[in-house]
């Protein structure tokens, strides 16, 4: 149980004050459930001030400000293991260092994993594939996987994981309290008070990307939001920081998954604001650094995602893209890339941002 919890995704003492080594960013530390409610009248009043000085206008919320972060950490947890389940899986099918999309299980040996697990017996789990529509090709990819267990998963069976070494589902986490199930709860109305005020209000929103052992569930819960809210037109943003090794598969499988299911795809790309605290906390407790090894590295993982959404735009006309650097090679190989393309400013596609009076020269001759 405990001992096998994946030590990024553990709750540290030496690494409680998250403020260490971060300059441009807000830290939010939990209270109570009266000063998240705080919190999200003052992002309530952001949207309302964006939308009054703007009619395109963008606002920013952080997930860690609107409930207990722990929350976030052990929901990163859960996914993780979901996910690491389905890659050694593929491993044991031969299918190792594939691109994360272009990997596919047999679905025969798949349902055959989920019943000697005790997930699902083979009839059970052939039924679900049905109702899902999934594994007609005899095959099942990482999205598919997902969404089996988004729409099959009960909040109690989510929080066993499979261990495939000794061949059983072990309990993530002890049973939450009233207290704390109630708080979870909480947490997800806030989201979606703001979701639709925003909505109402015509103001992107953008929900900032935290520390890399939070990220995975606060993702997943944009996700979740982007598929509410974005039919129409790209009102949720994620944020996807590109000085992490995983960005450039995590941008992929959510434009597939958005191609997919048909919404808009919204998205603000950063180099990332928790470089050295991520290494620091890697090599304390003891696990692999997420950041990439170099500045150059980091640019070209920048560049790619960039460029896969550019590209998504130009086919679609559905993904849009907040561009957020103050590296001027990247903002001119953004200008380059659009000309190229075809995508033309009026289309409001492609957005840029700088924090203010960081990178004036920059800033002012996008504005003209």
């Amino acid at each position: 149980g405990a001992e096998q919890r994946e030590k990024q995704y553990r709750a540290h003492r030496g690494f409680g004050d998250r403020r260490g080594g971060v300059i441009s960013a807000r830290t939010y530390f939990y209270a109570d459930e009266a000063k998240c409610d705080q919190h999200m009248e003052t992002f309530l009043r952001c949207i309302d001030a964006s939308s009054g000085s703007s009619e395109d206008g963008f606002s920013a919320i952080k997930l860690t400000a609107l409930g207990r972060p722990q929350f976030l950490l052990q929901f990163s947890e859960v996914l993780v293991k979901w996910r690491r389940f389905f890659h050694q899986m593929e491993a044991e099918q031969g299918q190792a260092g594939r691109a994360v999309l272009e990997m596919k299980l047999e679905a025969e040996k798949l349902q055959e994993a989920l019943a000697n697990l005790g997930i699902a017996t083979k009839a059970e789990s052939q039924h679900w594939f049905t109702g899902e529509n999934l594994g007609v090709s005899g095959t099942v990819d990482l999205l598919d996987w997902n969404s089996l267990i988004d729409s099959r998963t009960k909040l109690s069976k989510l929080l066993l994981v499979p261990n495939m070494q000794t061949g059983q589902l072990e309990p993530l986490l002890s049973r939450f309290t009233e207290e704390e199930d109630l708080q979870m709860k909480r947490m997800l109305q806030r989201m979606d008070v703001l979701a639709k005020r925003a909505t109402e209000k015509g103001v992107r929103l953008m929900v900032d990307a935290e520390q890399s052992y939070f990220q995975p569930a606060i993702s997943r819960l944009t996700l979740e939001m982007q598929r509410r809210f974005n039919r129409d037109r790209a009102i949720i943003f994620n944020t996807y920081q590109c000085y992490l090794k995983e960005a450039y598969d995590n941008v992929t499988v959510d434009v597939e998954l958005s191609r997919r299911e048909g919404w808009h795809f919204g998205t603000k790309l950063v180099r990332g604001a928790y470089m050295e605290q991520e290494r620091e906390r890697a090599a304390q407790i003891g696990y692999e650094d997420p950041i990439n090894p170099t500045y150059e590295k980091t640019n070209e993982m920048y560049h790619r995602c960039l460029d896969y959404i550019l590209e998504e735009i130009k086919h679609s006309r559905k993904a849009n893209v907040m561009v957020a650097s103050h590296n001027e090679d990247t903002v001119k190989f953004t200008l380059r890339r659009m000309m190229e393309l075809g995508i033309h400013p009026s289309e409001k596609k492609v957005y840029f941002g700088q924090l203010l009076g960081m990178c004036d020269q920059i800033t002012f001759p996008l504005g003209e």
